[in-house]
């Protein structure tokens, strides 16, 4: 479950989830994610950082060049996770229409014997 709170965590700022829609497209280099970011190198590194310790990217060293790219399974985690919760939410809808159908039903009948 830490992991899945340092996720939520790191996604809970707009430049990370802009970085990672970035990623989505392919490998970035540090330079390439901080270009459309009014912001300094260092300042995306620390986005990086955060990100990669929540386990969403990784990088690699390439000579001078440490391309980054989302984990293979960044989002595995948090994918069973809401997947649990729509389950959940699905089965309390499927109850509140069994609940409505039933009320439904003896309104119909109710106002059938009127």
């Amino acid at each position: 479950m830490a992991s899945l709170d340092s996720a939520f965590a790191a996604l809970a700022d707009p430049t990370r989830r802009a970085i990672l829609a970035r990623l989505a497209t392919g490998e970035a280099t540090v330079m390439e994610l901080a270009r459309p970011f009014e912001m300094t190198q260092p300042a995306v590194s620390r986005h990086l950082k955060v990100l990669e310790g929540a386990g969403l990217i990784v990088r690699r060293v390439e000579g001078t060049r440490r391309p980054c790219r989302l984990a293979p399974a960044a989002l595995t985690g948090m994918e069973e996770w809401l997947s649990m919760l729509r389950k959940a939410l699905s089965a309390n809808y499927d109850r509140l229409d069994a609940v409505l159908a039933t009320m439904n039903d003896q309104e119909e009948k109710t106002d059938g014997k009127a």
